[in-house]
């Protein structure tokens, strides 16, 4: 008992803060609940703080939980969307659930002349379109008359079939006379027309405001030509509304009914596979299995192995008719009446990176895993890649970043951070006074530093650094391999600068920059580095400029010394309340003597 409830806090301490749906396992294998966060650490460790607040069948449910799943989404909504749709697949012991069927709104366009845009609560296969499903009911009602509002469109439930409407037993009503119909009833709107509305509606339920967009501007350009100062004032507050409209979520979709989606991510000897499943429009699964990477395998054979083994393991034996991939794995033969599918844009497009996602917090689980468990096996594993990504000779276990810090040439001071295995080893930090450069040269600041720094490491015998990181372009990665040359150390000490551009860094000698990968964690460890050093040195920047603002006046004074000016500062507060003080309030404070000297002074500056 006491090494599953050990296992159950690593696994919570593991967890993300980010939104999304847990759910806990039994013994047997068994979901037993599901359940959705805000953010996922903090709910799920809330289960196990000792509390008397926790009912018996909260306490009854913690007892048997073995293991903790999670699936992270972008949003609180869609999580509400996700947690709905797996309670109704899995039918938990300890949920809460669902009897009437009833389900979440949808907008749905109908197939008919004229399509009406309606709020509904089935998805019936009729021909018509459904956009959802929306969190709640106020938000779908909030897009419907946002979407009224942009767009007239007709409300009324009469046949308008070309037939229907040439009878003219048809008068227009209330909504024509306030604008907000066009009349299609007595033939004032062709169904032509009518329809490059409906396209605007669609475009908005997709999130495409792009067309809605133009074609508002284009009506207030016109009005405004037209001298219609209030039809483009009112085009004008529907742009600006535009800005506030959020999209829907992927989470469901009607138009994608039963679907699999497959996604592969690849270090250098290991990859992770996502698998997501989609039934009847919602997300019924999502997995990730880690992979060998072997000897020579390709991507292409990583991501049939990973389909391969949803089949077996995960996907109950059978993948659905449409697999949504990042591109074709190696072989299809293997997989009868499977059409693939390499999207590129739209709805299939925002699950493959929904899978993408997905993957790549599982990996970062992992790795986070490694290093709790395994620390030393984490970090060689991360100073390889380090190793590689940059092209070094050694693994880079001592690194140091340097950073300049002026205001316009003044105060002008440099830090010096000190990495070590991939961590900060603060101790190491080093501060320096800028002090042979005159005005903001940080070339010439950059050259006096490093030469300070490697002088003396060179003098006391002590070990030079693994690689050295400059913040900044090919000047001041020059400036500093120019010093490297002249100690005789450019052999032996590896320096690349890094770019305004956190992703690009540079090599000595060579003008085109080197592009890192945005996904790996060499990156994530030289903008750390790069922070430390900026902060380290902005710290020591505005500490210097305050001392320096504070005292100056005050120690330049003979006679004056430092607990003086402290008396004076913790009275008067400001050096210029001290300056326009009477000499009878200084002398109470710091004898006759000094008070003549410091009034003596400031008469003399003017």
């Amino acid at each position: 008992m006491q090494a599953d409830r050990k296992n159950l806090k690593e696994q919570v301490a593991l967890l993300p803060l980010s939104p999304g749906v847990y759910q806990f396992v039994d013994r047997t294998g068994t979901i037993i609940y599901v359940g959705k966060a805000k953010s996922l650490r903090k709910r799920v460790s809330s289960y196990f703080v000792d509390s008397k607040e926790h009912s018996a069948k909260v306490r009854v449910l913690v007892k048997q939980i073995v293991e903790i799943r999670h699936i992270v989404v972008g949003s609180e909504t869609d999580a509400l969307l996700l947690e709905n749709s797996l309670i109704k697949t899995l039918q938990p012991r300890y949920n809460i659930l669902l009897k009437d069927d009833k389900t979440y709104p949808w907008i749905v366009v109908r197939r008919e002349h004229f399509p009406r845009v309606q709020s509904t609560r089935r998805v019936v296969r009729d021909g018509s379109q459904y956009y959802g499903p929306y969190g709640s009911i106020m938000m779908q009602r909030s897009v419907l008359e946002f979407i009224r509002d942009v767009i007239p469109l007709r409300t009324c439930k009469l046949n308008l079939s070309p037939e229907a409407v040439a009878r003219g037993r048809y008068s227009v009503c209330l909504e024509y006379h306030l604008g907000n119909c066009k009349g299609p009833c007595i033939g004032a709107q062709s169904e032509a027309e009518y329809a490059e509305q409906i396209g605007l509606v669609t475009a908005i339920l997709k999130g495409d405001l792009s067309p809605v967009r133009r074609h508002l501007e284009q009506e207030m350009t016109r009005a405004a030509e037209a001298l219609r100062f209030e039809q483009a004032q009112r085009c004008k507050q529907r742009l600006d509304a535009l800005d506030h409209y959020a999209g829907r979520s992927v989470i469901v979709s009607a138009r994608i009914t039963d679907v699999d989606v497959f996604s592969l991510l690849v270090d250098d000897d290991v990859a992770f596979c996502n698998f997501v499943r989609i039934r009847h429009g919602s997300i019924v699964g999502v997995s990730t299995v880690r992979l060998s990477t072997g000897v020579e395998a390709s991507e292409a054979d990583m991501l049939t192995l990973g389909i391969q083994h949803a089949v077996e393991q995960l996907a109950g034996g059978s993948l659905a008719r449409e697999v949504i991939v990042p591109f074709l794995p190696s072989t299809t033969l293997l997989f009868d009446g499977v059409t693939f599918t390499i999207p590129k844009r739209g709805e299939k497009l925002d699950l493959l990176e929904f899978s993408q996602k997905s993957a790549r917090i599982y990996r970062a689980e992992q790795l986070k895993n490694l290093e709790i468990k395994n620390p030393e096996r984490h970090t060689e594993r991360l100073m390889e890649a380090m190793r590689k990504e940059l092209h070094l000779a050694r693994q880079p276990r001592h690194i140091e970043c340097f950073d300049n810090s002026n205001l316009q040439g003044t105060y002008p001071v440099a830090s010096c951070v000190v990495f070590r295995d991939g961590k900060p080893s603060r101790k190491e930090y080093r501060h320096f006074n800028v002090k042979t450069v005159v005005g903001p040269d940080d070339f010439a600041s950059m050259r006096e530093i490093v030469r300070r720094r490697y002088s003396r490491l060179l003098e006391e015998g002590a070990e030079l650094p693994d690689l050295v990181i400059v913040d900044g372009g090919k000047g001041q990665l020059s400036s500093a391999y120019a010093v490297l040359c002249e100690l005789g150390i450019a052999d032996r000490v590896p320096i690349v600068g890094l770019a305004k551009r956190i992703e690009e860094i540079f090599f000595p000698n060579d003008p085109m920059p080197y592009y890192l990968s945005r996904t790996g964690e060499p990156l994530k460890v030289v903008c750390h580095l790069r922070d430390e050093a900026h902060r380290f040195g902005i710290t020591f920047h505005r500490q210097k400029r305050s001392n320096d603002f504070i005292h100056t006046e005050l120690e330049r004074i003979e006679g004056i010394g430092r607990k003086t000016i402290e008396t004076l500062l913790q009275h008067f507060r400001t050096v210029s309340k001290v300056q326009a003080a009477h000499i009878e309030e200084l002398s109470a404070l710091v004898g006759p003597a000094k008070a003549r000297k410091i009034k003596a002074y400031f008469e003399a500056q003017h």
